[in-house]
């Protein structure tokens, strides 16, 4: 025995020292290979992502930041920008809980979790029983979207995870896992899920909401509320019930998320201003987010009203609508059709920028001239009676003359003989001029010179000219040019005025006189209809102090719509509009100094009636004809019974100021009116004549009793 014990702890100790020495060459060895395979890994990871130039949807907003429209990725994903400070605390803090406690002290590998995760593979038979995986390794996967559920995959994750790690802050991570992680279907980030499975932004989340975003990135496909509610809610309490017992979340704060249902169903993103928002992708189509100058309520309130008020016209009638600030020129709200998705109106048309007609809308524009250029008041009187310019005779729109009005009531009632007479006398092409200076773009037929017919709306313009030019008069003649945010802000520069401040206001004053329609209230706004040729387009523009608002309807494509008319059809739809602005509102402006408030009978004998410069291009007005009462017609006014009355005589034709006669006595000369009381003193057949300005007379013989 004493003899081998010896050579037996040798030969053990020979073999211990080789064996030592063979796993400290084979650990070596391994190192070494394990190293290369590291490189070699790390040689092939994709460059760290950088958040500011990740693909993510275009994202339009409006001028609060507050999302109008997004459109998705190349590949058809809807992942919207977003980062931690946009997102509920309550959401981020969660799942951290849950997914990686020890997030904030580590460098992208819980070496823990991956033992664990070791020990469970080696007892389950080379099965994946749980991942250990932190959030950095979470990220890694998702930047490559390469399976992990293999020893490869999940090497490689570690080796992306430390790369993450040392390129990247620990908000920049969390930032990216924000806008990567899955949420079902093509939907990517929190933003995203959260817009389509609640219908909101990510800034305040409940308790219950929370913890199903913490859940479906696990396992987005089978957990999708809209396809599986139950899973969802399963998923969910899933994720409450292991923050309650991490000690992450009250218990009672659990029950009560538990009770809150899970949508089954999946919200459409927004899609507010789309006309603007696909325009303002085209034009800028490497942005990451643009943002308009649209105000989201404001124009979410009025495409819910353009297309309630276009169902009930015809289904085929579509409404567009723009708001402008009339001190900036920022537009605030741009509703171009009655529905982007309406098939029958032809909703993918923005009806905003479309040339139309302006049927009467330049009216106010004419008469603004007529008072700079020293030729009117609006208390001047003018004819409105049938009138030839060579080969054009305009009628008006009922058919019916009036005879002498004022310039005030010729506006209001928006006659276009006397229209058509003023701008005879200013000139069209000063008309088109004055347009242009308003930032209008109006289109006249190829080769032609201005004509009278642009008065009546013989002449291409849009919707947003015309607001263009209503702001410029609201602002007191001074131009005010449009900008939505799509393109820069125009710099300020000193433009020509539209109007001089005394002939703006003169304008808004008598438009804030026009009746309003049956919903609205008189003086609140300035405001003018019109209708074009063949009942095509009916048009409603309108300002306040503040806010100039612009509505068109008829239907895209051209067609005559039956019975449409600016004053029925836009009119009540622009009265509503202003009553969805808010706080927006203010009073019409006061009168500038050098403003004349006078009657007819005050004003200088020039401006009491209009005078064409040139009084042989306007034909001659007929000789004066008593229309009331008729010649030879028995008139009872009850005097044969004792009663005292008065006999009416009116006049149509003619040129004012008119003399009345009663049996070859003068009885009244009212200034400018064609009309006059007289009082006979007993029953009797009496001789009435009357004269006009010219000298030309007309004579009835009547019986009174």
């Amino acid at each position: 025995m004493s003899d081998t014990g010896p050579a037996n702890r040798r030969h053990w100790t020979r073999w211990l020292t080789l064996t030592g020495f063979g796993l400290f060459v084979l650990a070596c060895a391994g190192a070494i290979q394990l190293n290369s395979t590291i490189i070699g890994i790390a040689a092939t990871l994709p460059p760290t992502p950088d958040l500011a130039t990740l693909p993510v949807s275009v994202a339009v907003t409006d001028r609060d930041g507050l999302l109008l429209r997004p459109f998705t990725t190349g590949d058809g994903r809807w992942r919207l920008p977003v980062d931690r400070t946009a997102v509920d605390p309550r959401f981020i803090d969660m799942l951290i809980a849950y997914e990686d406690r020890g997030f904030a002290d580590h460098h992208g590998i819980a070496w823990s979790s991956m033992l664990r995760a070791a020990g469970q593979f080696v007892g389950a038979g080379g099965r994946v029983v749980s991942g250990g995986s932190t959030l950095t390794m979470q990220v890694a996967r998702l930047i490559e979207g390469e399976p992990t559920r293999n020893v490869w995959g999940k090497l490689r994750q570690m080796v992306h995870a430390d790369r993450l790690e040392h390129d990247l802050g620990k908000d920049e991570i969390i930032d990216l896992y924000l806008t990567l992680a899955p949420y079902g279907g093509n939907i990517e980030g929190i933003r995203a899920a959260t817009l389509a499975y609640f219908g909101k932004e990510p800034t305040r989340l409940t308790t219950a909401e929370a913890a199903l975003l913490v859940a479906l990135p696990q396992s987005p496909e089978a957990r999708r509320p809209d396809r599986d509610p139950v899973a969802a809610r399963r998923s969910r309490d899933m994720v409450l019930d292991r923050l309650v017992a991490m000690g992450a979340l009250l218990e009672e704060d659990a029950i009560a998320a538990k009770r809150e249902p899970v949508s089954s169903a999946r919200r459409d993103f927004p899609m507010l201003a789309a006309h603007m928002a696909e325009q303002a992708v085209r034009a800028q189509p490497e942005a990451r987010s643009v943002e308009l100058t649209i105000d989201k309520r404001l124009q979410d309130a009025l495409e819910h009203l353009a297309a309630g008020r276009a169902r009930l016209i015809d289904p085929k009638v579509s409404v567009a609508i723009v708001v402008a600030d009339i001190a900036s020129g920022e537009v605030l709200a741009s509703v171009g059709s009655a529905g982007l998705l309406a098939t029958e109106s032809a909703g993918f048309v923005d009806m905003t920028n479309a040339i139309r007609s302006p049927g009467s809308t330049l009216k106010p524009l004419i008469y603004g001239l007529a008072f700079e250029l020293g030729l009117a008041h609006p208390q001047s009187m003018i004819e409105d009676r049938p009138t030839a310019f060579g080969a054009y005779v305009p009628v008006n729109f009922d058919g019916f003359n009036r005879g002498t009005v004022t310039i005030h009531d010729a506006l209001t009632e928006s006659l276009n003989i006397p229209a058509v007479v003023v701008l005879d006398a200013v000139g069209p092409a000063r008309l088109v001029s004055r347009l242009r200076r308003a930032h209008a773009e109006p289109r006249l037929p190829v080769d032609t010179a201005p004509s009278l017919a642009v008065g009546l709306g013989g002449v291409g313009i849009t919707l947003r000219d015309l607001v263009s030019v209503y702001a410029a008069i609201g602002n007191g003649g001074m131009p005010i040019q449009l900008h939505d945010g799509i393109y820069p802000a125009p710099a300020a520069e000193i433009a020509a005025p539209v109007l001089d401040p005394i002939a703006a206001w003169y304008v808004s004053d008598i438009l804030a006189d026009v009746p309003p329609p049956l919903n609205g209230s008189p003086g609140r706004i300035a405001y003018k209809t019109g209708t074009s040729y063949g009942y095509r387009d009916g048009w409603a523009i309108g300002f306040d102090g503040k806010t100039v608002i612009g509505v068109w309807v008829g239907r895209p494509d051209g067609a005559p719509v039956p019975g449409l008319a600016g004053i029925t059809g836009a009119a009540p739809i622009l009265f509503e509009a202003f009553d969805r602005l808010g706080n927006r509102k203010a009073p019409l402006p006061r009168a500038p100094q050098g403003a004349v408030l006078a009657s007819n009978s005050e004003l200088p004998t020039p401006l009491r009636r209009f005078r064409h410069p040139d009084e042989d291009m306007v034909a001659r007005v007929a000789a004066p004809e008593i229309a009331f009462p008729g010649d030879g017609v028995d008139v009872d006014l009850g005097l044969a019974e004792g009663a005292m009355s008065s006999l009416m005589v009116k006049v149509r034709n003619g040129v004012p100021p008119f003399t009345f006669f009663a049996n070859g006595a003068p009885f009244g000369r009212p200034e400018f009116a064609r009309q006059s009381l007289w009082e006979p003193d007993g029953p009797g057949f009496v001789t009435l004549s009357v004269v006009d300005a010219e000298g030309r007379a007309d004579t009835v013989t009547v019986f009174l009793n």
